[in-house]
């Protein structure tokens, strides 16, 4: 199985996995360490609204909380017909610290798209500007 499939396969568990009471729209998440492991993340919905954590955030957060400092790339899995990108405040969070990685968008009718981060993102806001 190469990376991409796996990539996939990792983020459709996630997906598997979310909390989404109230969208009924769950989200799974897989992001590679440089070093090579996977980590997952779901969406998790709140009853307000605003607390909500999409998946790319929890998986992010899940390999910089075990230590990673580096990812090469992210997948992100729905079950809608169009591919979905990653929301706005995730497009950010994955430049601040994934960089300009391939985003590879998946659904559960095997449709992929693998799209570079700044095309998602151009002009991205960094800490280049904070010096």
């Amino acid at each position: 199985m190469n990376k991409v499939d796996k990539l996939i396969e990792a983020a459709t568990l996630a997906r598997s996995r979310a909390y989404a009471p109230y969208s009924d729209f769950q989200v799974g998440a897989a992001v590679e360490a440089e070093g090579g492991d996977i980590y997952i993340g779901c969406n998790v919905e709140s009853a307000s609204y605003g607390l909500t954590v999409c998946a790319e955030r929890v998986a992010i957060w899940k390999g910089i909380s075990c230590g990673e400092k580096r990812f090469t790339s992210i997948a992100v899995v729905v079950d809608t017909e169009e591919l979905t990108p990653p929301c706005g405040v995730c497009r950010q969070i994955i430049w601040e610290f994934c960089g300009d990685v391939p985003v590879i968008l998946s659904n559960l009718h095997g449709k992929t798209e693998t799209v570079q981060m700044s095309d998602l993102l151009p002009r991205a806001f960094d800490s280049k500007f904070l010096k």
